[in-house]
């Protein structure tokens, strides 16, 4: 099993979404977050006046998955949420040693 970390621009969320809805991808954590990268903040005008923000908003998104579908995965966020722009995210692909369903009982695979 694979844990699937992606971090990405908020308005690419629902077009991230329907595509790994069509993969199959049964469920997900959504997470509005802020933070930085490479570009550092940003500068922003407000009402006429130039500021600084340190932190950027994004989204996270937690994807627990089998082995076999992480690639696919993997691909369909970075298709998807890419805009050719700095800040566009990043994706971690991590093992997970267990899974449980609380209501069932179900571990591993099936627990997904």
């Amino acid at each position: 099993m694979k844990y699937i970390i992606a971090v990405i621009k908020p308005h690419k969320l629902d077009e991230v979404r329907e595509a790994l809805a069509s993969l199959g991808v049964a469920g997900m954590t959504v997470s509005e977050v802020k933070g930085f990268g490479r570009q550092k903040g940003q500068t922003e005008i407000y009402r006429g006046a130039e500021y600084s923000v340190n932190m950027v908003p994004k989204v996270k998104l937690e994807i627990a998955t089998s082995d076999a579908l992480a690639p696919q995965i993997v691909e369909t966020i970075q298709s998807h949420a890419n805009s050719d722009a700095i800040g566009d995210g990043k994706i971690f692909v991590l093992d997970l040693a267990s899974a449980v369903r609380i209501r069932t009982g179900e571990t591993g695979d099936t627990a997904l």
